[in-house]
């Protein structure tokens, strides 16, 4: 149990036997009455945000939540499989749990792992990862960076919008959160 004078972002919480992490709170001290803390809370299993307000230092049960950097192996049918680092024990991780991640994880790439009782609930990659394009149409002479964009497919299968003058073979950098092309590495 914590008080909800103690909240930070990305603390777990355990609402009505459903799992809620917080993504940005608020506490406010109006001028006429108690005090309260305003929150913005995200559905762990399903994704979904509500607004949620809470009276200043009420308990609230937080959740156990096991994050772990482990390592991606390969996939296997519709699950990932990881490796946890340190203990080197497997952990089969659904499809529906990576999510979009799965689009920029390559083999032997580390990722977070958050469980909760042995059950996989999210997997947190890097906030960017570099990655090499298989296929994008040619380029032609007089493309330039400020043109526009067209669709590569990048070495995990996944399809972003880069630069008219990137050709295949050439390595970027990508925002694992949005999908988005940060730019080339050399």
């Amino acid at each position: 149990m914590a008080s909800t004078n103690d909240l930070k972002n990305g603390m777990v919480l355990n609402i009505d036997n459903q799992l809620w992490s917080v993504v940005e709170f608020q506490h406010v001290k109006p001028g006429k009455g108690p005090a309260f803390v305003r929150t913005k809370l995200k559905a762990v299993l399903s994704g979904k945000v509500v607004d949620k307000t809470f009276n200043a230092g009420t308990k609230v049960e937080t959740a156990n939540v096991d994050k772990r950097t482990m390592q991606y192996l390969y996939k296997d049918g519709s699950d990932f499989v990881f490796m946890d680092t340190d203990t080197y024990d497997q952990l089969q991780v659904s499809e529906a749990v990576v999510g979009t991640a799965a689009g920029y994880m390559l083999e032997n790439q580390n990722a977070i792992v958050a469980t909760h009782d042995g059950v996989p609930l999210y997997v947190e990659l890097p906030a960017s990862v570099v990655l090499e394009i298989t296929y994008t149409e040619p380029g032609l002479q007089g493309d330039r960076s400020t043109g526009g964009t067209k669709p590569a497919t990048l070495e995990t299968g996944a399809t972003i919008n880069v630069p008219l003058f990137l050709e295949t073979g050439t390595k970027v950098k990508v925002d694992t959160r949005d999908g988005s092309y940060l730019g080339r590495v050399n």
